[in-house]
Parts: C-alpha cells; sequence; structure tokens
C-alpha cells in the first residue's frame, strides 16, 4: 500500500509539475523542489521520471527564447558602421549580452547530445563569432586611435602605478609623438643615458578598455585572435621607436655596413639597449595590464609579447649575429667587443624578459649570438697570429730600426688589453696554444694568450733579424723591437697580465742583445788598442804600435761611418748605447795614446799617426745612431 502511495504522490507532481511548466518554468521548479524536500527519496525518483522530452522540450523552448532575445540584442551592435566603444553605455551593454551569451553556451554545453539543445547552441556559436569578430575589431580600434597609437610617455619605472591617468594630456614628455603628416621623415629621439623609466603606451582607460574586451574574447576560446590584434598594432610601434634611434631595420643597416659601419653599430648599441631596458619591459608590463595577471590569461599575454617583440628582436639579434659572422680581420676586434659588450650586459633582462615558453627561442638566439661574438673574438686573435707569421721577413728595415710589425701588433694588444670586457671573452674554456710558456699555465686565458702571441712576434723578429749581413746589424734591430716591446708593456693593463717575471725576462733578452752587439762591434777595435807586455826591441815595438793604430784608426772610422745612419728609437737605449761605447772605448783609446806618444823613435811624430785624438773619439761616438726607426742608409 505504500508503495502505491508513493507511486500516486509521485504521479501527482509530475502533473503539477508538467501543468505549471506550461506557463511558469520557474514555479513548476518551485514545485518539484517543494516535493523533494518532503522526503530525500523523492529527488531521485522526480528526476528519473521526468523524462528528457518532459524537460527538454520546455527548457530547449527556454534557450531559443534566450538565444533569440540575445540575438536581437547583438545584432544591432554588431552590424552598426561606429565604434562601440564611443559610447561607453553601449560598450557595457554590448559585453554584457556578451558575457550572457557565453553563460548560455557554458551551461548548456554539457546536455549537447540533444539534437534540440545542439541546433541552439550552433546558432548561439555563430552568434558568438560574430561576437568576437566585432570585439576584434574594436580592439584593433582602440589599439590605433589617436590617443592611444602607441605616443607613449616616459614615466619613472619607480611611479609605475601612480598618476597613470595624467598620461593622456602630458604631451610635453612625448618624446615619440606623430605628426599629422604620415610621410614626414621619422624623428629622431633624443639620447637617453637612465635606462629606469618605462613608457606608458596607451592611456589607462584605454587600457581598461582593452582589458575588457580580451577578457572576453579569451573566456570564449578567442584568445589567440586577440593576441594577434594586439601585436600587429603594437609590432609597428617597435620598430617606428627603433628607427626613431637610427636602427633601420637588418636590411637597411647591413646595406650601411662598410666605411661607416661603426655609425651603424653605435645606432644598434643605442637601440638594443633601448629595447632591452625600455620598450620590452613596457611592453610586458602593458601586455599584463590588458590580459590580466591571472593564470588563464597568461598564456595570451606571453604570446602577445612575443608577436609584439619577435620582428624587432629578431632584428637587433640578427644585426649582431652578421657581425660575429663577418671577417675575423685584427682591425674589427673593437667593432666586434662593442657589440659583444651590448649583448653581454643585456643577458640579464633578456633572459628574464623572454623566459615563457613563447620568447624562448628569442632568449635561444641572443645567447647563440653573445656565444658566436665570443668565438669571433677569439678567431681574431688567432688571425693576428697567422697575420704576425706571413709578415714577410725578405724587406729589411733600414738602420736596424722599429718593424712596423713590431709598433703595429703592441699598439693593437695595448688597446686590446684596455677593455675589460675582453678578460671575459678568454674566460671560457680556452686551450692555451701548443709551445706557449708554461709558467704561465696558471695565468688567465688572456695572459696565456698574450704571451702566445709574443712567442710568435719574437720569433718573426728573429727571422727578420737574419737577413741584416753585419751581426751588430742584427743586434741593434732586435735591441730596439726587444726595448719596445718591453716599454709598452711596463704599466699597462698587458703587464698586469704578462706579469713582473715576464718583463724581467725580456728586459735580460735585451741587455743580452746590447752585449752582443758591443761583442760584434767593438772588441776588433778594443783588441787592436791592447799593449804587448813582450820584451820587443824599440824598432820593434814601434813599428807594431804604428800598426795598431793605423788598424783602429780604420776600424773606428768606418764604425762611425756606418753606425752614425744606424737607429735606436729609445733616446734613453740610445743615451746607454753611447756611454756604453764610451765607457770601454775611450780608456783604452787613452792608454793607447799615452803610451804612444812615450815610444822614443815616434814621440816627437806622433801627430802624423794620430788621426783621433781622445776628444774627437768622443764626439764620434756621440754622432753615432742618428738614423730615424723606420729610415736610414748603411750595411744591412
Amino acid at each position: 500500500m505504500a508503495e502505491n502511495g508513493e507511486e500516486k504522490l509521485i504521479a501527482v507532481a509530475r502533473h503539477i509539475a508538467k501543468t505549471l511548466g506550461h506557463t511558469d518554468n520557474a514555479m513548476a521548479d518551485d514545485i518539484l523542489q517543494i516535493f523533494s524536500n518532503f522526503d530525500g527519496r523523492l529527488r531521485e525518483k522526480l528526476n528519473e521520471n521526468l523524462t528528457d522530452n518532459d524537460v527538454s522540450r520546455n527548457s530547449v523552448t527556454a534557450l531559443d527564447q534566450t538565444i533569440k532575445s540575445l540575438d536581437r540584442q547583438i545584432s544591432r551592435y554588431v552590424t552598426v558602421d561606429h565604434s562601440i566603444w564611443s559610447d561607453s553605455a553601449d560598450a557595457s551593454i554590448f559585453l554584457d549580452a556578451v558575457d550572457e551569451l557565453v553563460s548560455v553556451i557554458r551551461e548548456w554545453t554539457p546536455m549537447a547530445a540533444d539534437k534540440a539543445v545542439t541546433a541552439c547552441l550552433d546558432r548561439a556559436e555563430d552568434l558568438l563569432q560574430q561576437c568576437m569578430f566585432r570585439l576584434e575589431e574594436e580592439f584593433k580600434l582602440l589599439m590605433e586611435s589617436k590617443d592611444a597609437r602607441g605616443n607613449g610617455n616616459y614615466s619613472d619605472s619607480d611611479d609605475d602605478n601612480e598618476n597613470e591617468n595624467d598620461n593622456e594630456n602630458d604631451d610635453e614628455n612625448d618624446r615619440y609623438n606623430d605628426d599629422d603628416d604620415d610621410d614626414a621623415e621619422v624623428p629622431v629621439a633624443h639620447p637617453v643615458s637612465d635606462y629606469n623609466i618605462v613608457i606608458d603606451a596607451l592611456p589607462s582607460g584605454t587600457i581598461n578598455d582593452l582589458h575588457e574586451i580580451s577578457k572576453r574574447m579569451v573566456a570564449a576560446g578567442y584568445g589567440k585572435e586577440c593576441s594577434l590584434a594586439y601585436s600587429s598594432c603594437r609590432r609597428d610601434f617597435l620598430e617606428e621607436s627603433l628607427s626613431r634611434l637610427g636602427f633601420l631595420g637588418l636590411q637597411k643597416s647591413n646595406a650601411a655596413l662598410g666605411d661607416d659601419d661603426e655609425v651603424e653599430i653605435d645606432k644598434w648599441i643605442k637601440a638594443i639597449n633601448m629595447a632591452v631596458r625600455v620598450f620590452y619591459p613596457s611592453e610586458r608590463r602593458l601586455c599584463d595590464r590588458v590580459f590580466g595577471y591571472s593564470s588563464a590569461t597568461a598564456a595570451a599575454a606571453d604570446l602577445s609579447f612575443m608577436e609584439a617583440c619577435r620582428v624587432s628582436s629578431m632584428e637587433l639579434l640578427s644585426f649582431a649575429n652578421g657581425i660575429a659572422m663577418g671577417s675575423r680581420a685584427p682591425d674589427r676586434l673593437f667593432k666586434i667587443l662593442d657589440v659583444y659588450e651590448a649583448v653581454k650586459d643585456l643577458m640579464p633582462e633578456i633572459e628574464v624578459l623572454f623566459a615563457d615558453q613563447y620568447c624562448l627561442f628569442i632568449r635561444n638566439e641572443a645567447i647563440g649570438v653573445w656565444k658566436r661574438l665570443g668565438e669571433s673574438i677569439r678567431g681574431i686573435f688567432m688571425e693576428l697570429e697567422n697575420l704576425i707569421r706571413r709578415d714577410p721577413v725578405k724587406a729589411a728595415v733600414p738602420g736596424g730600426g722599429l718593424h712596423p710589425i713590431t709598433r703595429y701588433v703592441m699598439n693593437y694588444l695595448r688597446a686590446a688589453c684596455s677593455r675589460p670586457i675582453l678578460e671575459q671573452v678568454f674566460d671560457e674554456n680556452v686551450v692555451p696554444p701548443v709551445g706557449v710558456d708554461r709558467s704561465l699555465s696558471s695565468s688567465s686565458p688572456l695572459a696565456v694568450q698574450m704571451a702566445w702571441i709574443m712567442e710568435v712576434l719574437e720569433s718573426n723578429l728573429e727571422a727578420k733579424s737574419k737577413i741584416y749581413r753585419d751581426p751588430a746589424l742584427s743586434s741593434v734591430f732586435m735591441m730596439n723591437n726587444g726595448r719596445y716591446i718591453v716599454k709598452k708593456v711596463k704599466d699597462d693593463e698587458l703587464g698586469l697580465l704578462l706579469g713582473d717575471d715576464w718583463v724581467r725576462k725580456h728586459t735580460a733578452k735585451v741587455r743580452q742583445y746590447h752585449v752582443n752587439y758591443q761583442r760584434s762591434s767593438w772588441n776588433k777595435i778594443l783588441n787592436a788598442l791592447k799593449w804587448d807586455n813582450s820584451n820587443l826591441s824599440p824598432n820593434v815595438a814601434s813599428k807594431s804600435m804604428k800598426e795598431k793604430l793605423k788598424i783602429f784608426n780604420s776600424q773606428f772610422e768606418e764604425i762611425c761611418r756606418t753606425q752614425s745612419a744606424w737607429a735606436i728609437f729609445d733616446e734613453q737605449l740610445k743615451e746607454e748605447l753611447k756611454l756604453s761605447v764610451g765607457g770601454t772605448l775611450l780608456p783604452a783609446y787613452r792608454n793607447f795614446i799615452g803610451r804612444f806618444h812615450n815610444i822614443q823613435d815616434i814621440g816627437k811624430y806622433a801627430e802624423k799617426h794620430v788621426k783621433f785624438s781622445v776628444e774627437d773619439v768622443e764626439a764620434r761616438i756621440d754622432d753615432l745612431f742618428q738614423g730615424t726607426a723606420v729610415s736610414g742608409s748603411g750595411r744591412k
């Protein structure tokens, strides 16, 4: 009996619900809820007995009416030929309608298996697509409007969240203000030294409107379309901003490289610094504000940022890559160092800016360019070694003076080592060249490289010294170049790299060249002035002294004539050599002339045989080495 009573109760409830459902769906739902509250067991049975046909017929009718109502409301806006956002009230009504449409679709999608529901959802989806197309159009119009064209104002980054509404009228600080004439020449921006700024590229009100649109488009599954609409507008702004800094893009900049490549590199350095430190952070901030900070919109924000920055960032990196892949001629070192230093200094910002999945390829490309620039710099030093080795040894420098290759290499190395960034380039795993001084094995890779180039240079100079037929001139040549090398190394960053031991070692080599010069040039004369202590008869002694004096006169005159044209580049070294020659020769000659005058047979005729007085010898020594460091005459 209880079971029959329950069935009758359910039947009554169904009848009441069906009857009321034709007139008032809300009342029918309330009646069902009341019956369900009497006994929880009735809830399940009522739901089971209300068949799909019973519910769907009424509910689908209501769904159809709702979609028709939304269609009439939305169609008024999607077909107008003016911007919906020109009236804030219209914009609000349109967004509310879109929200309701999205809510209806989301609510009924789980019941899409029903054909009637599917038909209604198809119409709703078509209507939603129309809404999205119109929202995308409105989004672009807002991005491209006169007040939101990307003519951003600079502001201090410490005040990002303050006075944002003031940016709309802050034209005095606008360094990127467009002219009315689109064909006018793009003005070049003033130099910027403080990068602690951001660009409020769009007015705050416009950003809020864009955020409301993007929120709907992302929620409806049109986040990619919204991102592309954003990036297509912002990409042009970034490229125009870089052009105002003088960077005209990869193709035009590469075409300008040549004699003026230093100018183009300077423009590029200014452009990439502004891009990475000001433009891109400001763009990242704008993306986040337009799309919001929620996890649901993060992908759209990241995609928008990447698409906005992709072209300009890759052009900037491609320019640097072109520099890295260019010629490795030594004279390009300092230009490449400038580019390397700029990229290295910006790597921390690049790694933060382009850390998400969409931008990862930009960050990886920057790292690759940075490494290739380092390889190019190290390759330049290999090319410098080859240049030194290939320098011909046939043409001798007249007078044993300073060789141009020595001057070039030493000035080059000094200038290179004055750049602290160079040591960082070589701090990467660099294998010391074969044959380098092992005492430097514990030094920095750059010190090892410098020492190796010195060895290559010294070997080349030694080969060049052998083409001089006069050993004394060969020693003068090595002395000149060795002294120049040591002088350039001392009291310089190069000397700090090579160390005191290296300087002492090569200073000792210069002293040895000095000794070699004296031996090969003046020893024979000194031998001629030696007194023979053997017991010779007066006649034999007189004859021997006259013969020795004759040899001295001849050799001394020949040496002075020849060596007066030889070159000593360093005045201090020149004086040291003269003092050294005079210090050994003058005492010996003075002693010899004194003995010569004391010989009885020839003393009274001494003036006939003595061609040079002591004062004359001293004066002739003082006239030595009057040639220049790169020219002169005399025997090789």
